[in-house]
């Protein structure tokens, strides 16, 4: 294998007995809504139904606005940003770890200049990385002569590669013209809230134009800044992502009104993120208390704004809040291995073996989609089964299930049922560091990934051994080796799990209890 060059797992034929039943016909001919977001609620990937093809082509290779592309492609961030505007309570950019991954955090700080060298190497060694996003460590905006110094670079030298930008949207609309100029047809703006009061629990202050604000002013004035950008950038048709931080207790209920108000406006996605809020991480909420929510009341929320009774949005359900200097795959950072001294000197980018190696993986990714199709596999809300489980997936990546339980650092949580395979989350095992110096695990890592996975019903591994098996076994967890593709296998193993369902579900008990019938309180409720 050459250098750069993108292993690809060969995928299997389908087994007898593993194909689920036709599934009914999927919708056809969707318009995507004028008030944003796409019309599949499968999560926006590049061959869902109904986009327009303009879009759909913004975001076939982007794998933060098309869940099937971050199976695929990559991306990095340059920390070419230092400075802020606002404070908000879950931010505490001065903290830096190894092994933490939150937004906000780098290594160290990049001229545009060192940040150009450093991505035609990265792009010519990590050939699908396909974006490049300035998210920090600061506000970019607030930064705006180094970050669109940066990517006017990159604009120049790497023509393939697509620009990115996140804001917290205080100063958007004032760059909104420089944002189209530079071909930055990505932006994600992070919106907390639209309610000041609010706003107001979750940002001690705000610097706007020469002067500072506290309170609820601080917010209306900041929600109404955002919601102006958001709309100057629709309009001028640049692809908007919504990100917002969930934070139970101060905006979580909250978030379905947001999510109704950006959709109106025209975003393309919403992305709910859970607060992260561990007390050595130092940030206002860790040090008060303020707790992050659990997996299921993340999904829940997430749910609720995509559902009928919610804003009806296009939910971003494959998230990992990466750092402000990642560098390879969602859920992967290879940013250690491109040191300073790598990208020291003069740096020939990649382009042709780029191409090249993308065009591999476009051939793969049609064989996979055909495989899909041929399975008559659906994930969208019209033809959703009323009875589903969630199935825990261990994946490398590349849509197959093809990684040993042992050696996942993050789990793929699928809604399985009959012909039913859909992407609800991903929860990491080993992700924050927890520990004030050497960032240890207080909990046996086996037994946190079995108390993380509780309201699964079966997990699906390339391979898995014997004492893990017993331990999800005894939390009511089944552990299923395959090597499949992961829509195929999950919705196999749906059909057979919900097969063996109660007529009336037992609801699931507060805590995972040893001994627990297989499957008793494992039924999903319908979003």
């Amino acid at each position: 294998m050459t250098e750069g060059s993108i292993p690809l797992t060969v995928l299997p034929s389908p087994r007898a007995g593993d194909q689920p039943v036709p599934a009914r016909e999927e919708a056809a001919g969707q318009q995507a809504p004028p008030g944003g977001g796409c019309a599949s609620t499968r999560g926006c990937g590049s061959g869902a139904t109904g986009l327009d093809p303009e879009i759909a082509d913004k975001i076939a290779n982007h794998p933060c606005y098309s869940q099937e592309a971050h199976q695929y492609y990559a991306r990095m961030h340059v920390p070419v940003a230092p400075g802020c505007n606002i404070q908000c309570n879950y931010c505490n950019r001065k903290f830096d770890c190894a092994n933490e991954s939150r937004p906000g955090v780098t290594s160290r700080l990049l001229s545009p200049q060192e940040a150009l060298a450093k991505v035609k190497r990265v792009a010519s060694e990590i050939k699908q990385m396909s974006v490049l996003g300035v998210a920090g460590p600061g506000e970019p905006l607030a930064n705006a002569r180094r970050t669109f110094a940066t990517m006017e670079l990159v604009a120049r030298d790497c023509p393939d590669i697509k620009l990115c930008v996140s804001t917290n949207g205080l100063t958007l609309v004032d760059h909104v013209d420089r944002i189209e100029q530079l071909g930055i047809d990505h932006v994600t703006i992070t919106i907390n809230m639209t309610d000041p009061e609010v706003g107001a629990r979750i940002y001690p202050w705000i610097t706007f134009r020469g002067k500072r604000y506290t309170g609820t002013e601080a917010s209306k004035i900041l929600s109404e800044r955002q919601l102006e950008g958001l709309a100057a950038l629709t309009e001028r048709k640049i692809l908007c992502k919504v990100n917002s931080v969930m934070i139970p207790g101060v905006n979580d209920e909250h978030l379905v009104e947001v999510s109704r108000t950006v959709k109106g406006m025209g975003a393309f996605l919403h992305n709910v993120m859970p607060l992260v809020s561990a007390p050595e991480h130092g940030t206002h909420y860790g040090l008060t208390g303020q707790r992050g929510p659990t997996p299921q009341e993340l999904k829940a929320l997430q749910d609720r704004c995509a559902g009928d009774d919610g804003a009806q949005m296009t939910m971003m359900r494959h998230c990992r809040q990466c750092r402000a200097d990642a560098v390879g795959l969602l859920g992967e950072d290879r940013s250690e291995e491109f040191g300073p001294e790598t990208y020291a000197g003069e740096v020939t980018y990649d382009l042709a073996g780029r191409q090249a190696a993308q065009a591999a993986i476009e051939r793969w990714r049609a064989d996979v989609r055909a495989t899909r199709e041929e399975l008559r596999l659906s994930a969208d809300g019209i033809t959703r089964p009323d009875r589903t489980v969630l199935v825990a997936v261990a994946t490398k990546g590349g849509g197959v299930v093809n990684q040993h339980f042992g050696h996942a650092e993050e789990f793929w949580v699928y809604e399985a049922g009959e012909n039913w395979a859909r992407l609800v989350g991903t929860r990491s095992v080993e992700r924050y560091c927890e520990g004030p110096s050497a960032c240890d695990e207080d909990e046996p890592v086996l037994d946190k990934t079995v108390r993380l996975l509780s309201d699964c019903a079966a997990v699906l591994c390339s391979k898995i051994g014997n004492g893990p098996r017993e331990a999800l076994g005894a939390a009511g967890i089944e552990a299923v080796e395959r090597y499949d593709l992961i829509e195929s296998a999950v919705a196999a193993e749906g059909a057979r799990l919900v097969a063996r369902l109660p007529v009336e579900p037992v609801e699931p008990a507060d805590e995972p209890r040893a001994g627990r019938a297989p499957l008793a309180g494992h039924l999903v409720a319908k979003a």
